[in-house]
């Protein structure tokens, strides 16, 4: 069983921890042309023209590339397309 100030403790870290989420915001802090190249691709991939990164992920399983997993969506077009 845990003490009240442990208790008291744990709650004091849940807040902070919650509150530093809150307050980073990353695409926020992402430049204006980011954030439009960001919503470019998002359009491509919702009008099917461009492919999500777990298409691409399960072509290069097919196509076994090796350090798919932690490849970007970029580098793993350009694997892919190597591969070919």
């Amino acid at each position: 069983m845990a003490t009240e100030k442990q208790k008291a403790a744990a709650r004091k870290n849940v807040k902070k921890a919650q509150a530093g989420a809150k307050q980073k915001k990353t695409l926020k802090h992402l430049s204006k042309k980011t954030k439009t190249e960001l919503g470019k691709e998002a359009n491509k991939v919702r009008k099917g023209e461009a492919k999500t990164r777990k298409e691409l992920n399960e072509e290069a399983a097919k196509l076994e590339i090796e350090g798919r997993s932690k490849m970007g969506k970029d580098e793993l077009r350009r694997a892919i397309s190597r591969a070919r």
